[in-house]
């Protein structure tokens, strides 16, 4: 039988967007909580990285509420229940992971926004925050396990995005067990560099956190090079694998946006930016930052083109979509 092989329209770039500030935010909730509690103390990085995290995770679930075809259906999704009655409902999963995460990395963080000014002097926000004073200081009295709750729940949020991809057996590029590593490698790479921006940005250059920006780069630089062999094995899959696969590789492999923006620009150019830094630190932190933001559209572009080159394989032409034969190797 004659096999044709189509790209997928339905999962595109806000999938992509879910997907890439789910990663990144649970990416952040536990690395910032795991400094604060067994590296260095660090409030302003837990308060800078928490609150970015809950935004971000708060657009992208709204995203993905928006493009529900029943909006009503989000009831079966946020009730734990059905994970019972049905533990392969990937996205009742996330949901899971996703809420208990906001919920535990807030109260968290909420001993943290009680002490700070520039939340306690907005008025209508300030009287909200001392209502839960009490839970501010049993937060701070339960610390590590609180911390330990979001952890638990951001490790699953971050494993979940390439969880959810790899459980879609049509498409031969997410079916891959590789996929989940390929995500969560991503993840704390974009979280990484996210994190450094924090520090160079937001907090400003304080010498006291040269360790912590160390760490972070040379962990960045590790994070990139298992990322780049992981590519490597996929480039191999998809080359070599199954036709559809070899479809993938076709569109994937003849892109400039693949190639030159997210492997060359998102990859390689940030770590030697990243590897010079950490073999001799540079004089301005203009280099790192820049190496941090090619990271970061590198973490989406991973994503984009993911849900890009997702190929079908059918056993018939199919009448709303444009054949792709597989490439001649």
């Amino acid at each position: 039988m004659d096999m044709f092989y189509s790209t997928q329209e339905i999962w595109t770039w806000w999938i992509a967007v879910y997907l890439f500030l789910g990663g990144l935010g649970g990416g952040i909730v536990t690395v910032s909580i795991l400094t604060d509690l067994y590296y260095k103390p660090h409030k302003q990085l837990v308060l800078w990285g928490n609150i970015s995290a809950f935004i971000m995770l708060s657009i992208g679930s709204l995203l993905l509420f928006l493009h529900l075809l029943h909006h009503l259906a989000v009831i079966n999704v946020l009730n734990p229940m059905v994970l019972f009655h049905k533990p392969d409902a990937w996205i009742s999963w996330g949901t899971q992971f996703i809420v208990w995460m906001m919920v535990w990395s807030m109260v968290y963080t909420l001993p943290y926004i009680l002490e700070s000014p520039f939340w306690m002097k907005i008025p209508i926000v300030g009287s909200i925050l001392r209502l839960f004073g009490w839970l501010g200081r049993l937060s701070m009295q339960f610390h590590a396990i609180v911390g330990g709750l979001a952890v638990i729940n951001s490790v699953g949020t971050v494993f979940y995005t390439g969880l959810l991809l790899q459980s879609f057996p049509a498409v031969a590029l997410w079916h891959n067990p590789g996929v989940p590593i390929l995500f969560i490698v991503s993840a704390f790479s974009t979280t990484m560099a996210f994190l450094l921006l924090v520090l160079d940005l937001a907090i400003k250059q304080r010498q006291e956190d040269r360790d912590v920006r160390v760490l972070y780069e040379r962990t960045d630089v590790i994070l990139i090079t298992i990322e780049l062999m992981i590519i490597f094995v996929f480039f191999h899959f998809t080359t070599y694998g199954l036709e559809s696969a070899r479809s993938t590789a076709h569109i994937l492999w003849n892109d400039m946006g693949w190639i030159i923006g997210f492997i060359g620009f998102g990859l390689l150019v940030p770590f030697f930016i990243e590897f010079k830094g950490v073999i001799k630190s540079w004089d301005s932190p203009t280099p790192v930052i820049l190496a941090a933001i090619l990271v970061l559209i590198g973490g989406y572009l991973l994503r984009h083109y993911f849900m890009y080159a997702g190929v079908y394989e059918r056993p018939y032409p199919p009448q709303s979509h444009i054949a792709i034969p597989p490439p001649v190797m």
